[in-house]
């Protein structure tokens, strides 16, 4: 299938990071599919520009599409992490999983690559270790979680098919994500750090997220493990200090660890929790990062014109 003709099914791709993904590739004229439990959801955030596909049973042949973007899954951040909800998490990502690996090796041609969602927390809590994708990991509920969803599309290349696991770091964007949830609090001038501000932060522009799985998409070379993070990881305390200088608000309300934990419950290790991470892997094969500086990322998404 020539450059140009790109067929690609997403899972996921009404979410923040999928519906990104999937205008990036309408405007390339690639041809996509939205796998998804809602064909409605998919027709009001696309029209039929996209054709959705709601069951399993209702997919084509895997050899269809030149890729796969699996990056299905519950918000980690929409609810507090009930057992019943943790659970959710691991099935809405695990068991998809699964399933699209199991179709992929019943199918008659693979596609040309399965790009897996994963995240950074795939390493766990870390204090201020430099960790890289051949790092160790420190367990808990979202390190698990990620392991688990990891080797479960890994089960694809006993199939034939390419692997790549893209370990997303905080992915700044406009409208979605973490920078939607800590900007409104920083322009009603009430923003500060979290807890000490000491934990690191790994974060990413969408404009590079974007760029590395069109690189994984067409750089067949690519395969395993990618952390999916700018170079220059930075503290809770300097990324409040940013986002406040960028919104030209004073640094007013420290949030306190213990009531982090009284508000957000386990979930509160999402924010607490301090994973210093580089890109090795992408730096060494050259990719470009065209923001790897805090400041200039976030000028670019919060400065009005």
């Amino acid at each position: 299938m020539s450059m140009n003709t790109q067929s690609i099914l997403i899972t996921g791709g009404t979410g923040f990071l999928g519906s990104a993904l999937t205008k990036r590739f309408l405007q390339k004229n690639y041809t996509v599919a939205i796998f998804s439990r809602s064909a409605e959801k998919v027709t009001a955030k696309f029209g039929d520009t996209v054709q959705a596909i709601t069951r399993i049973e209702d997919l084509p042949d895997a050899g269809t599409y030149s890729a796969v973007i699996n990056l299905a899954g519950a918000g980690i951040f929409d609810q507090r992490w009930t057992i019943a909800r943790k659970q959710l998490l691991r099935d809405s990502r695990i068991q998809l999983t699964q399933q699209l690996v199991a179709w992929i090796a019943s199918s008659k041609q693979v596609s040309g690559v399965l790009i897996s969602g994963s995240a950074i927390g795939v390493y766990g809590d870390q204090g201020d270790k430099l960790l890289k994708e051949s790092s160790d990991s420190k367990a808990d509920f979202s390190q698990q979680l990620c392991a688990d969803w990891e080797a479960a599309a890994l089960a694809a290349e006993s199939a034939g098919c390419r692997v790549c696991l893209i370990r997303t770091g905080l992915v700044l964007g406009k409208d979605g994500g973490i920078l939607q949830r800590m900007v409104l609090p920083f322009r009603l001038g009430l923003g500060g750090r979290l807890g000490d501000g000491r934990q690191w932060m790994s974060w990413i522009h969408l404009q590079d997220w974007l760029n590395i799985v069109e690189a994984m998409l067409s750089q067949t070379q690519m395969r395993g493990a990618y952390n999916a993070t700018a170079p220059t990881p930075v503290s809770n305390q300097q990324f409040s200090a940013a986002l406040g200088q960028v919104l030209h608000r004073p640094l007013l309300l420290p949030m306190p660890a213990a009531l982090l934990k009284l508000l957000l419950g386990e979930m509160a290790a999402l924010v607490l929790g301090s994973q210093r991470v580089l890109p090795e892997r992408l730096l060494t094969q050259g990719f470009n990062f065209e923001y790897s500086q805090l400041d200039s990322a976030l000028r670019n998404l919060l400065s009005t014109p």
